[in-house]
């Protein structure tokens, strides 16, 4: 991988250890992220990320380049209790960060596994540790499992934020801290001495606030409920400017992504950027939040959605918006902004993904990360005044020296002739001919693969293989026609695509039909799974991780949730549900079959596996069942990843009689 940078003077701060000829590609692939996330401090002097410590723990740093010879630790999860996911600058000497974790309360066995959040505050170093979140009183009814987030970091205030916090109503009442009511409150909350004032009024059923960066809550969204049950629907309303009267200005339906949906507030401009649909695709409005009702069209694309809008700074100052094709591409409503974009290209032409992370105040310093498919990505910093940047850390410095495979954009044919996007990795140096090769269907399925670093995918590329990734039908991303009515509901038009993705590479001589495995992970795993019952011959091993195996199974276990509506309406009934579900058609699959799966798996019951692995050993077909205990839909542990990486190779390639 490339480190030099043209254009710039270009220093290096911190680098990992270098991949060796005796490297465990196992264990470097499957290692998680070195930086899981980063910031910077106001001032830009300094840098605060999170980094992997043993098994799904993680640790916050903070490091002043040229200042600072090691960082220091502020803050460590053990991954366990909980898990840290983010950590933002307050102020330059303080961080707010996300505390989450998953908990299966004997009291509320009905309703599975349940998740938790916390915000909390503390100084670089570690002192003055304070929960920001909303504590739960010994009257308190029910449990407070929503710790709230942090709408708005006041960058003229030193350590205070705008938060929403759930507020449980209190069996005693009368005394100052209690109260009969229950639901969101929006704070202005001071995280050293957490002094605090009331924002907003207790309210039920929000579902978020957006401010436009000056302390000022401009938009808020009630969620639609009927009868006790998620409707699907979010109703906005906005206020003019200085005033605290709410008016209508939309109502988003999120299961079908129709209607307008604001995302961020624009204060100079006194209007919101939202998504609506434009032509059955996701296009980006911005509508005036003046009275008039005024809406622009920003950003369509006549073939795939406009998905992704771009922020800078402290106050999340809207810069650009982003889209997908081939791959993904960034359009700058910023001029100063475009031409940095255009620098940095000239400047790191082999690491074209480029995005700016986080910024100072003034925005003079940036944190830019940048990467490509052969390359998992490093960080930089940028200092805008003298043009100076300077490499921070590769993000998988596991990998450094490990020569990465090219990921290609592909399509081919389905068996009703429509043309199927995708992307095909080769193994590096390799001739692209009669290949151990595999289908590695994504997950969702709302969701879509794109061009760039994958680390299952380079893995088994640098193992021998070749790798397809189907965007088949049911894939978001490209417009409702696309999608159809979901990956479950239409299962037989997207699994069809995903085998015609196998004979593909059959026909092209790119894989052999005896060496051709699909891999894949929760909804790629029903996939992988369905694919071998539709077509028993086609595929001569099946991996499947964390996979739904019984659709009627998988609504029913939602069936004390709110959502329960909306999702069994999304999986749907009927025989498609009974013919669609893998574990019941077991006696179908002739390959041998090997899934992994974490006990506390929120996204997909364990017991999903456990059935299909059942039924497959009651026909007296070969599977087998890896159970990572205490772990979530995700496995972020870097053992197991490594292990499953490398059990994976070695099952297909026995399968394959390699």
């Amino acid at each position: 991988m490339r480190r030099n940078v043209i254009g710039f003077l270009v220093g290096t701060i911190s680098f990992g250890a270098m991949a060796s000829a005796e490297t465990d590609l196992a264990a470097a692939f499957g290692a998680r992220e070195q930086i899981q996330q980063i910031s910077m401090s106001p001032d830009g002097t300094r840098l605060a990320y999170v980094v992997p410590t043993k098994g799904q723990g993680s640790a916050l740093l903070t490091f002043a380049p040229g200042i600072d010879e090691q960082p220091k630790v502020a803050l460590v999860s053990d991954g366990e209790t909980d898990r840290l996911s983010a950590c933002h600058w307050i102020a330059n000497t303080r961080l707010v960060c996300d505390l989450w974790g998953l908990t299966r309360p004997a009291e509320l066995a009905n309703y599975g596994i349940i998740e938790f959040s916390r915000v909390v505050a503390v100084d670089m170093d570690g002192s003055n540790p304070k929960m920001l979140s909303k504590s739960t009183g010994a009257y308190a009814r029910g449990y407070n499992l929503n710790g709230g987030a942090v709408i708005d970091w006041l960058p003229e205030d030193d350590g205070a934020v705008l938060m929403t916090r759930n507020q449980l109503a209190e069996d005693r009442i009368g005394w100052r801290l209690g109260s009969s009511e229950a639901g969101i409150v929006v704070d202005r909350v001071d995280s050293r001495t957490l002094a605090s004032s009331r924002i907003e009024r207790v309210e039920e059923n929000i579902s978020s606030y957006l401010t436009d960066g000056h302390g000022n809550v401009r938009v808020k969204g009630i969620e639609l409920i009927e009868g006790n049950r998620n409707s699907g629907a979010i109703r906005y309303y906005y206020r003019l400017a200085d005033s605290k009267k709410w008016e209508q200005l939309s109502t988003y339906n999120y299961m079908s992504e129709t209607g307008f949906h604001p995302v961020a507030v624009d204060h100079e401009r006194n209007a919101v950027y939202g998504f609506d649909k434009e032509e059955g695709r996701l296009a980006l409005y911005r509508m005036a939040l003046d009275g008039s009702g005024t809406r622009e069209l920003l950003l369509a694309r006549p073939d795939v959605d406009v998905d992704g809008l771009i922020r800078i700074g402290r106050r999340n100052r809207v810069i650009g918006a982003s889209y997908a094709t081939e791959v993904r591409k960034s359009v700058y409503f910023d001029d100063r902004i475009a031409k940095l974009r255009d620098s940095l290209a000239k400047a790191l032409p082999e690491q074209p993904m480029v995005s700016i992370v986080d910024s100072s105040v003034d925005e003079n310093k940036l944190l830019i990360r940048a990467g490509s498919d052969k390359d998992p990505g490093v960080y930089y910093i940028l200092d805008r005044a003298t043009k100076q940047m300077a490499t921070f850390q590769p993000v998988r410095p596991q990998l450094e020296g490990v020569k990465l495979a090219e990921m290609r954009p592909v399509s081919f044919p389905a068996a009703d002739g429509t043309m199927i996007p995708g992307y095909l990795t080769l193994p590096p140096g390799s001739t692209g001919k009669n290949l151990p090769a595999i289908v590695m269907p994504h997950g969702g399925p709302g969701a879509r693969d794109e061009w760039g670093f994958d680390w299952m995918v380079q893995y088994y590329a640098a193992r021998g293989y070749a790798v397809l990734q189907p965007n088949f039908r049911g894939s978001t991303g490209y417009g409702d026609d696309w999608f159809q009515k979901n990956g479950f509901q239409s299962w037989s038009t997207a699994i069809g695509d995903v085998a015609d993705a196998g004979r593909w590479l059959i026909k092209q001589g790119i894989a052999a039909p005896s060496k051709l495995s699909i891999v894949g992970w929760s909804y790629g795993g029903y996939a992988a799974l369905q694919s071998a019952v539709v077509d028993p011959s086609l595929f001569k091993a099946v991996v499947a991780i964390a996979p739904v195996t019984d659709l009627p199974a998988l609504k029913e276990d939602g069936r004390w949730w709110s959502t329960y509506r909306l999702n069994a309406s999304f999986i749907g009934d009927g025989p498609q549900a009974i013919q669609g579900s893998p574990a019941r058609r077991a006696a179908s699959i002739k390959a041998p079959v090997l899934m992994y799966h974490g006990t506390m798996d929120r996204n997909v019951d364990i017991e999903q596996s456990r059935l299909m692995d059942k039924a497959l050993k009651a026909v007296g077909r070969d599977s087998r069942l890896v159970v990572f205990e205490n772990r979530d839909h995700y496995i972020e542990d870097n053992a197991m990843r490594a292990q499953m990486l490398r059990e994976s190779d070695a099952f297909m390639r026995q399968a394959m009689g390699l």
